[in-house]
């Protein structure tokens, strides 16, 4: 069906730009973690927030109300896992995951590469389009929590390497079964 009426047209208009205004308001004042990618769960809130959108917008069932509201729970509960993260250890150990060490003083750790299914390719990929001409130049390879793979580079002469600080602890049983 290509057209239903003039009414379904001005409503998906209407309660469309409400709705997209009141999720302006409701990040804006949520603050900028709300639309992070840091995890598993953010990844989650993004997504669902963008179905309850398109739910809103598209069915005739859902009051703008309750649309506003479900957006509201989200970030809520979004903002509280967040909080509760950041105040308990505990707490952030099972929302976050560890980031995992692949490549270290240019020895690849193939187990977990296996564990964590991140072939050679990958790195090797990685690696040139951090523009590393070859794996010497790295001083480690890592899977960050969010998905994304970082390039650390060897550190400059008077360096310090203060971005390597805890991964040695990462190396621990990384090539061997179990988790890092």
């Amino acid at each position: 069906m290509l057209f239903d009426s003039w009414a379904g047209l001005g409503r998906v208009l209407l309660v469309g730009t409400l709705a997209y205004a009141a999720l302006v308001v409701l990040l804006r004042v949520s603050g900028k973690r709300t639309l992070t990618k840091l995890n598993a769960f953010d990844l989650v809130v993004t997504v669902a927030l963008g179905s309850t959108l398109a739910t809103v917008l598209l069915s005739k069932s859902v009051a703008l109300a309750e649309g506003v509201l479900a957006l509201a729970l989200l970030i809520f509960l979004q903002y509280a896992i967040a909080w509760l993260s950041v105040r308990s250890p505990g707490f952030q150990g099972v929302i976050k995951a560890e980031p995992t060490l692949l490549l270290h003083r240019g020895r690849f750790l193939e187990g977990a590469m296996r564990r964590q299914r991140i072939t050679r390719e990958e790195i090797l990929a990685a690696a040139r389009s951090s523009s590393a001409a070859e794996i010497g130049e790295i001083a480690a390879v890592v899977l960050e929590t969010d998905g994304s793979i970082s390039i650390i580079p060897n550190a400059s002469p008077g360096g310090d390497a203060s971005a390597l600080a805890n991964l040695d602890r990462l190396t621990e049983g990384a090539s061997g079964p179990g988790p890092p």
